[in-house]
């Protein structure tokens, strides 16, 4: 049976491999960014090739109201969400006394509210149907405080903790919440975080977007509660738990400070 995914941010990185895999596998798409006219140019590309129909909305998605938008549209248009896929996101990098608060907003509204608030709107259809399958994504981040990415590190904290428990909730009616915990990956996040020059990812050979979307989208399928790509990633994330917490943020502060 042929499933309809929505996802967000599915102009570049791993939401734009996530509509590859989807497609590929004969799923109908409804992608959502603030680039319409990339947004375009993947539904011509993925409908000439899967033959699968795709509906593109350009929304910037740290707005306000713009998840309740998204949801009326796909509403009006008659195109049940099978999958949802909250994929969008940015981080930002620096001291949080130097940072800019307007962006940082942003932020917030991005990886928490509007993710939030997607979820509730898309779940109670679920919910309804006695099927359905959300896969938010939450970050390696998620798992300890996180100097110089401090709000970014937080918002990650808070998609990590919400998916598990909403997941709980709705697991005895036909639905899986998935939170899926990427490492640095080799998708322009960086680039968007200017942080490009911490001592993370500079110089390191990170997987690719492909790589991670797989990992994802088969995890979303099995129903897995927490997905931590890669094995050293799931080692570190699971460390931190036997560690004193005073102890993981001064590492994580020596890992995320400029390489020199």
């Amino acid at each position: 049976m042929n499933k309809t995914a929505l996802i967000t941010g599915a102009s570049s990185g791993i939401g734009l491999e996530l509509a590859k895999i989807h497609a590929s596998k004969g799923g109908d798409l409804v992608l959502v960014a603030r680039n319409i006219s990339k947004l375009d140019e993947l539904k011509s590309e993925l409908e000439n090739q899967y033959k699968v129909k795709i509906y593109t909305i350009g929304k910037d998605l740290s707005k306000n109201n713009s998840a309740q938008d998204v949801y009326d549209e796909t509403t009006k248009q008659k195109i049940p969400i099978d999958y949802l896929i909250n994929n969008a996101g940015f981080g930002d990098f620096g001291m949080f006394v130097e940072t800019d608060w307007s962006k940082e907003l942003q932020m917030i509204n991005l990886n928490i509210t509007t993710l939030t608030l997607f979820t509730k709107l898309y779940l109670r259809d679920m919910v309804k149907r006695k099927s359905g399958k959300i896969m938010n994504v939450a970050s390696t981040a998620a798992f300890q405080s996180g100097p110089t990415m401090a709000v970014y590190y937080a918002t990650k904290a808070y998609v990590l903790n919400f998916s598990e428990a909403v997941n709980n909730e709705v697991s005895d009616k036909g639905i899986s919440v998935t939170a899926l915990c990427p490492g640095a990956t080799e998708s322009g996040f960086q680039v968007a975080a200017e942080m490009e020059e911490s001592a993370l990812v500079k110089g390191k050979k990170l997987p690719t977007a492909k790589e991670v979307a797989q990992y994802g989208y088969a995890s979303m399928l099995k129903g897995k509660t927490v997905a931590i790509h890669g094995m050293l990633n799931y080692i570190l994330a699971n460390s931190v738990r036997f560690m004193p917490r005073a102890l993981v943020v001064k590492l994580t502060r020596k890992i995320q400070d400029k390489a020199s």
